[in-house]
């Protein structure tokens, strides 16, 4: 029996990406009392880089500010490349939109938090992600798109 349609699914490398933090209001703004606001967005992206590579990307912006003023802005993407190959049409939306980002999101959880401390403020850690809320969400609205068009 020939094992050419077997399904593989493995990592081949997970890595930094992109990282970026800017504090435009430091260091006067070390001297604030006042808790800052902190808002967080997630996306996660997905792209095939040859047959039967993917790569895969979750990226966090945290931006903490007080009032009007940053006290920070953190820019982090982390990326992940994963060999699938075999496995039905139908499953690589959920391969590619829930479980590559759940184990590339560890890494980005610990990097912002690094970076972030590395800047001299307490680490902010970024909760825990339900992927697949996540992408049925996304497939929820994308479906609705479409109806309507």
């Amino acid at each position: 029996m020939s094992d050419d349609q077997t399904p593989v699914f493995s990592i081949q490398r997970v890595y930094l990406k992109e990282a970026s933090l800017e504090q435009p209001n430091s260091p006067a703004i070390f001297l604030e009392q006042q808790q800052p606001s902190v808002d967080v967005q997630l996306g996660v992206e997905a792209q095939p880089l040859a047959d039967g590579i993917f790569e895969v990307a979750v990226s966090a912006t945290v931006h903490t500010k007080i009032g009007e003023r940053t006290v920070f802005l953190v820019e982090c993407k982390q990326g992940g490349i994963f060999e699938i190959r075999n496995l039905p049409q139908e499953q690589m939306g959920p391969i590619l939109g829930i479980a590559c980002p759940q184990i590339v999101y560890p890494y980005l959880r610990g990097n912002v938090a690094d970076l972030i401390n590395r800047a001299g403020f307490p680490p902010v850690h970024l909760a825990e992600i339900n992927f697949q809320a996540m992408y049925e969400q996304q497939q929820a609205q994308q479906g609705n798109g479409s109806a309507m068009a």
